[in-house]
Formats: C-alpha cells, structure tokens, sequence
C-alpha cells in the first residue's frame, strides 16, 4: 500500500482488535478527504493459507486497485499484517504486537510438541532468532569467560604441584558454594523482575508522551507521530508499576528508577560483606568439613588461598547482582566486555605473582581479587548512566518481594550446589591426586556446560516479558528455539570435549597419574554435556515463568535422590562412582523440568486452553 501526502490520497486503516483476531471479519475504512467513509468487510483466510484481497475503487474509478496481502497464520494465529507503518499510530503498532504473541488457538494436552514446534526453523535468523542470538551469545561468553580464566589459574596452579592444585580445588569449591547460596536466588529474580518493571515502565513513558501530543495537537489521531526525546525536552513524568506506585526519575528520559536495580545492589552489597567475614573466620572448619584436616599436606595453600580469595566475595555478589539488572534489560553485551577486561587482567597477574613474586597460591587469589573488583567498578559505571540508582524512599525498594521470591529459590540452590560440593568433598578424602583429576575434570564440565546458561539467560528474558503482556505464542515459541539450540549445543560440546580431553589434557597438569585419572572420566564430562544444556536452559525457562515454586521443590527432591547416589558409589568405585552419581543427578534433574512442561502444570497450563 501506498500512502502519499496529498489531500486526494487515500488512507487504509485497519482495526486490529487488542487481544488476537478471534473475530471472522477485520473492518477495512477506506476514505478520502471529501467523500464519506466506505466500510469494506475483509474475511480472514483459513488457517495455512496466504490470499490477497483486493480494494474496490467505489469511490474514485481512476484510483488503481491496491492489495493487503495477509501473511501466513501460524497454529491459528495471525503473525503480522502489510501495514505501513508511518500508516499507523503508536496504539496500532501495539496493537499489531498483541497479535505477534497471541494464544495459539489449538489446546494441547501435553507440552511435548514444544521440543518439535517449528524444528527446521531451528538455525533460521528471523526476528526470534536474532533476539535469542543477540541475548545469548554476549551471555555465553561473559559466562564462560569467568570458568576458563579459572581454568587458566588451574593450569598455573598445576605448575605448583598436585598438592597445590587439589587445595586450591577444595577452596574455590566452599567460595562457590557460599557465593551461590547468598546471591543465586536474588540475581535470578533480578532479571525477570526487572524485565518486566522496565517493559512497564517504558509502556508509562509511552503514553504519557502520547498523552502530552493529544493536548497539543489538533491533528487526527491517525496522523499523529510521538515526538522525539531530545536535549531541549527532557521530560519525564511519574508513572506507576502496577501498585508499587515507582515514581520515574525526572533528570532525563534516558534514566528511570526501577526498584529492583536498587533493591539487588544493596541486597548484594550487604550479602558481599557478610560472606567475607563469615568465610574468613570460619575457613579452617570448612576445609576440616570438606576432608582437609590439620594434618593434610593440602590445609596451608587452602587457607591461605580461601582466606585471601574471601576479600574479594563484596565485589562478586555485587557484580552478580549488576550482571542481573542488564540481563533483565536484555544487554549482555555490557557484562560481556566488563568481564572480558577483569578475566584478561587476572591472567596477566597470573604468572607475575605467582613466577616472578613467588606468591604461589596466594599469588592466583590476588589477582583473581583485583580482576573481580575491576569488572565490578567498569559495571556500575556503565550502570549509574543508564537508570537512577539511588531510591527516593526506602519503601520504594520493595524488599518483600525480592525476598519472597529468593528465599524459595535458596533450598532449590543449595540443593544444586551441595551435590557438587559434595562431589568434590568425597574425591578430596580420596587423596590429592584423586582430587586433582576431579578437579580439572569439573572445571572443564561446568566451563563448557555454562555456554548453555547464555541461552537460558536469553529465554528468561523473552519469557519474563512475553508472560507479562500475555504473550502465550511468543512463550511457546521462544521456548521452543532455546530447547532446539541447547540440543544441539549439548551435542557440539561432546564431540569437542570426547577428542579434546583425549589430546589436551596434558595442558593442566603433567601428573601422570593425574592425566591417567582424568582420562578415565572423559565418558561422563563428555557424555553429560545435553543434559547439562537442556537443565541450565530450563532453569532460565522456569525462572522466566516465575515458576520459583516448583523450581525450589523439584531440587530439593533431586538432591535427595543423588546424595545417597554420591556416597554409596564414592565408597564402591571411587572417582568413577563419583562422577556416575553426578550423571544420575543431571539426567533427574532434566526430567523434572521436562515433566513440569511435558504434562503442562503451572505456568504451562495455557497449553490445555
């Protein structure tokens, strides 16, 4: 269609319904300045079909005919229409969103056809595909990028000695373990939270500047344009999150105050501090808990290593809580590049403290230290120049709701993390050269499992999102997308780790007791790496759905089944038995978010409608 400026011009309106196209018919308004309205009624093709309707010239015989074709329906809904869009307002180009994320008109009775939905689509860049890539793959490598710089420092520390590196195994495990407790669960709330208060707080910009142009402009409403945010008219007004009342900040359209970015930096912050002092002062108990008594070779270099490790824990949860406020804002690129910068930088320190200063373990628990604050510094800056951090009141901060929704999710991560843990506290009473092959082995596992997490943190977002607009097509869709590619990444990864561990294993340590070790368990690293992507991804899948409760439960009933796994075959078959039961807790743990969706409970239940 055409739309030219003249006054003889012709202008096609077309009514598009708020919620999907349920009706038989759409009412065409064809019109022109001196004639009256003409109401053409326009049948909605079949499902599957692709017609072309033509407009009568009624009014104006010399006028060409011109066509609206209407684009394929996908599972009973219509996916877009020709519409040009200087032809339309702000309120239909959302109006025409509304029927990109309608519900699929189709009931299912189970939530299995997801895994297949649009298969051949899988590798295909349309506007879905390119926001999953857009999202997941700066995600990916911000999130692989912290693993591999820790297996850089393994691979330094292996230089020391199979001592070293099997104390330094058993420190960063309790500092994980630790970490993941006191953070986890707020930095997966942060960024649906803040996903969904963002797109309703834009919404607010929105029509409060479409308010501002219906006072100030005769003009029809079907011509008007929203002006421009520029220098000479900064303006924004308050608006509302539905009953949380959020008052906009007024410095610029470019910063707004979302309460939860607030709420996550001092929940971080406070958490960051508290982790430090609990971990300095109890760090001989712990290691004495994970099997490294007072009379071990490998208690020196793991005190020492966890207490200077500690001094850096405000600087991690706090740049956690960071990476979830951009992740909730859909930018992965800006924790991509903060966390490139401290990653390069701890390895240069690497060596120099290490080779040149003959700090040994400490040396790799400094730099580690001075990479973290430094990725924490270069986020908050970019941080503060996008959104107004500071609260206009404390009861703007909501803590209710984070605390809420976290504290579900701290079973379900402890669960998670105390079967790792686990693991590697039953490979340490094994001896150090057990615990050092398991410990380049789980590096290297989680380092290329954690690719899957850039995906998950893609559909966390869409889906977040897309529940709160309604969006049940776009849910099912994106969920779709990211199941698919974590399938095939999985498959990827074990191809690349079965030939790469086989060659390179001789990279971290040149132990050969050690290398015979790790090559023993090269089946379950590499076997495992599907299930691992299909598990990180549903993670991100269900957090998107604020499905926390089932999340929390789900885990828990996991670990209680693969605890007992892990300390009955460590004692039978040892580091094989070890890594079988961390087999048999992925494989349960995939299983029950693939039932969660498969029988279509919960957030899934729009499935059977």
């Amino acid at each position: 269609m055409e739309n030219k400026p003249s006054a003889s011009a012709k202008q096609i309106a077309i009514l598009v319904p708020a919620k999907g196209m349920k009706g038989s018919s759409d009412v065409l308004k064809e019109t022109t300045a001196s004639a009256p309205e003409n109401q053409i009624s326009i049948p909605v093709p079949p499902e599957g079909t692709k017609d072309s309707l033509d407009v009568s010239n009624e009014i104006t015989p010399s006028t060409p005919n011109r066509q609206i074709t209407i684009p394929d329906r996908m599972d009973g809904t219509m996916s877009s229409m020709d519409v040009p869009k200087d032809a339309m307002n702000d309120e239909d180009t959302e109006e025409e969103e509304t029927i990109l994320t309608s519900t699929p008109t189709k009931p299912k009775k189970t939530g299995l056809h997801i895994f297949f939905m649009n298969i051949r689509c899988v590798y295909k860049l349309d506007e879905l595909g390119l926001e999953v890539m857009r999202i997941a793959v700066p995600a990916a490598l911000a999130l692989a990028a912290d693993p591999l710089a820790s297996l850089v420092d393994t691979a330094f520390i292996g230089r020391l000695g199979p001592v070293e590196i099997a104390a330094v195994g058993v420190s960063i495990a309790i500092f994980n373990q630790i970490s993941k407790v006191c953070i986890y669960p707020l930095v997966s709330v942060t960024t649906s939270f803040v996903a969904e208060e963002d797109a309703i707080i834009s919404k607010g910009f929105q029509e409060q500047r479409n308010e501002d142009l219906e006072k100030n402009s005769p003009v029809n409403a079907d011509e008007k344009e929203v002006p421009p945010c520029n220098d000479s008219e900064k303006r924004c007004g308050a608006s509302h999150i539905a009953s949380e009342h959020v008052k906009l900040s007024r410095s610029g359209c470019s910063r707004k105050y979302i309460p939860s970015v607030s709420s996550a930096l001092i929940v971080g912050g406070v958490l960051g501090i508290l982790q430090a002092i609990f971990l300095i002062l109890a760090a001989r108990p712990l290691l004495s808990i994970m099997g490294v008594k007072s009379g071990s070779p490998m208690l020196t270099p793991a005190l020492r290593y966890l207490t200077l490790r500690s001094l850096g824990s405000p600087a991690v949860l706090l740049s956690l809580a960071v990476q979830g406020v951009f992740r909730g804002f859909k930018d992965t690129k800006t924790p991509l590049y903060a966390t490139v910068v401290g990653d390069v930088t701890n390895i240069i320190l690497d060596p120099i403290l290490m080779f040149v200063f003959h700090l040994g373990v400490s040396g790799a628990a400094i730099a580690h230290v001075i990479s973290q604050y430094l990725i924490t510094l270069i986020m908050l800056s970019r941080l503060v120049r996008q959104v107004n951090v500071v609260p206009p009141s404390i009861k703007a901060l909501k803590f209710s709701r984070f605390l809420r929704c976290g504290f579900m999710l701290l079973g379900r991560v402890v669960a998670v993390t105390f079967c790792v843990t686990l693991g590697a506290s039953l490979a340490a009473h094994h001896g150090p050269i057990i615990m050092a092959a398991f410990q380049i082995c789980l590096q290297v596992w989680l380092a290329t499992s954690l690719l899957a997490d850039g995906l998950a943190v893609a559909g966390q977002a869409i889906l977040a999102t897309a529940f709160a607009r309604g969006g049940y097509h776009k849910v099912v869709a994106a969920t779709a997308r990211v199941l698919q590619l974590s399938i095939v990444l999985g498959m990827a990864l074990t191809l690349l780790l079965g030939v790469g561990l086989q060659f390179g294993s001789g990279i971290f340590t040149k132990d050969i007791n050690v290398i015979h070790i790790i090559h023993k368990g090269i089946p379950f690293v590499a076997g495992t790496q599907t299930l691992n992507s299909l598990a990180f991804v549903f993670d991100g899948i269900n957090f998107g759905a604020s499905d926390y409760t089932y999340s929390a439960y789900s885990m828990v009933a996991v670990a209680a089944v693969s605890i007992p796994c892990l300390i009955y075959l460590s004692s039978t078959h040892g580091f094989i038995g070890i890594w079988t039961a961390l087999t048999i807790y992925m494989s349960i743990r995939t299983f029950a978010s693939v039932w969660r969706m498969g029988a279509a409970r919960g957030p899934w239940t729009f499935i059977r409608r």
